[in-house]
């Protein structure tokens, strides 16, 4: 049996306004948000060193990876990965915040790349 949980303070899940935003595509719904109707959605964000920084933890993942028998690897990188969901009132919005919090915290941009991908 589904059980629905209470909506947060300034959110309605099942106001008509709300329903009729409900976007074609995956992870995106709709809810009011201080009472203006958005969108949820859901990103993946891929951190990754920029070519010609030393990854030391992935040279010794290669390391392992070689000593537990498997032949043929080679240039491991290691990254990080961040899926987070965002109320946003269009993609474009959600785009914008979500390279704010990129630049701001998520990645080193002195030393790392990330990209932003909308599910």
């Amino acid at each position: 049996m589904k059980t629905s949980r209470p909506a947060p303070p300034g959110r309605c899940w099942s106001s008509k306004a709300a329903q009729s935003l409900q976007a074609a595509g995956t992870g995106t719904q709709a809810r009011l948000f201080q009472g203006q109707a958005h969108i949820v959605i859901k990103a993946r964000i891929v951190v990754t060193l920029k070519t010609g920084v030393l990854d030391p933890q992935g040279k010794a993942i290669e390391g392992a990876l070689g000593h537990l028998g498997f032949a043929g690897v080679g240039a491991v990188r290691q990254g990080k990965v961040f899926d987070i969901e965002v109320d946003a009132k269009d993609e474009a919005t959600a785009r914008s915040e979500l390279s704010q919090m990129c630049d701001k915290l998520l990645a080193n941009t002195v030393i790392e790349n990330y990209t932003v991908e909308i599910a």
